[in-house]
């Protein structure tokens, strides 16, 4: 458990140091903006281009992987869309609390701490999960939002659902690095230094920049509370331990049980994505809910609450599964 810990208590210490420098006021909340088109635009596409390039397009878009983890994500948004749809609680703000219950932190947080405890061969299916996330899973959420919003189409709903995944730069720095690789297209020594260098950046920013933002939507969520606009406890406190709790647990047992039906899942493969549903909500998540005018306040406790507790949860998910090198 020690070992673990070791592994897993730098990135949540990045985290903090990114909150406390906002909450400081080390750090003013209009530079964030900044911070995220970097790790957006800039770090992150590099990481994730040159681990495209040197992963097997095997494991990035291993069948077995993209059939379980795409079940257990429809599962997920169903089952939290019928445990908080209600009076209280209208479709668009459902859809979501689906969304940021069913999408963990995967690009921010998930790739380069799966990858510093269980190696580079847990990269693959690290990136598998974020793309059916980026593709399916935030697709659907949205559409259903848009489409019980009263002013759209299933039809027009779901395209407008659709060109967040085209906007968005991940999936087309994994798809140049695939292609990358498999033409053995090799970058100029120069383009190639400031591509590592760019990638190795994304890790520690992408990790500070996330606590600066879980201040920024702390303090947002304090002032919607003053001003009248709270959410109930149990519509973040459901959500938030779905997320941590029942998400990495179907993804285990649904995995398990189709193995025995002969579907093709290493150890390692399950185990990460065990893992990945153990990370807590994806902070992009309250950006999308500002976007479509939702309650931008319940996401932000979802968020929070999720990654204050993911620390201890991950941890005990990690040893339970024996995720050590």
């Amino acid at each position: 458990m020690a070992g673990i810990a070791n592994v897993i208590l730098p990135f949540f210490a990045l985290v903090l140091c990114g909150y406390l420098a906002v909450r400081q006021r080390l750090l003013p909340e209009s530079a964030i903006a900044g911070l995220n088109s970097f790790v957006l635009y800039f770090a992150l596409p590099c990481m994730l281009f040159r681990f495209g390039v040197n992963t097997p397009l095997a494991e990035l878009l291993a069948p077995a992987v993209l059939l379980l983890y795409t079940a257990v994500a429809l599962l997920m948004v169903g089952l939290i869309m019928a445990l908080t749809l209600g009076p209280q609680l209208q479709r668009g703000n459902a859809a979501f609390g689906a969304l940021v219950g069913a999408f963990p932190n995967s690009g921010y947080m998930g790739v380069p701490l799966l990858a510093a405890l269980l190696g580079p061969a847990a990269v693959g299916t690290v990136i598998c999960t974020t793309l059916v996330d980026l593709v399916l899973t935030s697709s659907l959420c949205l559409a259903l939002a848009q489409s019980g919003a009263g002013h759209a189409s299933w039809r027009s709903a779901w395209l407008q659902a659709l060109r967040g995944p085209l906007t968005n730069p991940l999936p087309w720095a994994v798809g140049l690095g695939v292609a990358a690789g498999l033409s053995g297209l090799h970058l100029p020594a120069a383009l190639d230094n400031t591509v590592r260098l760019l990638g190795d950046a994304a890790s520690p920013v992408a990790l500070f920049t996330l606590g600066a933002v879980l201040r920024r939507e702390q303090h947002q969520a304090q002032g919607a509370a003053q001003a009248g606009h709270t959410s109930t406890a149990g519509a973040v406190t459901t959500v938030v331990l779905a997320k941590l709790l029942l998400h990495p647990l179907l993804v285990l047992l649904l995995g398990l049980g189709a193995r025995r039906y002969g579907l093709n899942l290493s150890d390692l493969q399950l185990q990460v994505l065990t893992l990945t549903a153990a990370l807590p909500s994806a902070s992009n998540v309250s950006l999308l809910a500002e976007r479509y005018g939702a309650d931008n306040g319940r996401i932000a406790k979802i968020i929070l609450g999720s990654t204050s507790l993911a620390f201890v949860s991950f941890s005990l998910w990690a040893w339970a599964l024996g995720a050590a090198r």
